[in-house]
């Protein structure tokens, strides 16, 4: 009998992502203290700057406020549980996050993100973060 070991199912994992269009990069490329290093500490659970820049890219018609504030609503679930928690920020991925921005005229403008429910020409893997483009959408 063939045992598996974790190296065997990591890279079993790996190239199956990568086959779903995913980017794969070995993980000395993200940790701190390397000079291209995206994660502070080994306790970040996210790449902030990727899903920064992917917000700003999906929704360039609203305000950076507005991002910024979708961005907050993402990373400050405040919920009890890490599974309550993982839910809710997946809900939030795959339905958008709700954000409100002054119009020029003053009045506010509310926004829905547009989920995985988009069209199928608009939902696309994202190799910077690993999850549909479409997912962080918010439309004016």
């Amino acid at each position: 009998m063939t045992g598996f070991s974790e190296s065997m199912v990591e890279a079993a994992a790996l190239g199956r992502f990568q086959a779903l269009g995913y980017a794969v990069l070995p993980g000395s490329q993200l940790a701190p203290g390397d000079p291209s290093a995206e994660l502070e500490s080994f306790s970040d659970v996210l790449l902030l700057g990727r899903l920064r820049q992917a917000i700003g890219r999906l929704n360039p018609t609203i305000p950076d406020d507005a991002r910024e504030e979708a961005l907050r609503k993402l990373l400050r679930l405040g919920t009890p549980s890490i599974t309550q928690t993982n839910c809710s920020f997946h809900q939030l991925l795959r339905d958008g996050v709700p954000v409100e921005y002054p119009r020029p005229d003053g009045s506010i403008a509310g926004s829905q993100g547009r989920g995985l429910h988009g069209k199928a020409d608009d939902i696309r893997h994202t190799a910077s973060l690993g999850w549909p483009d479409e997912a962080l959408r918010v439309e004016p």
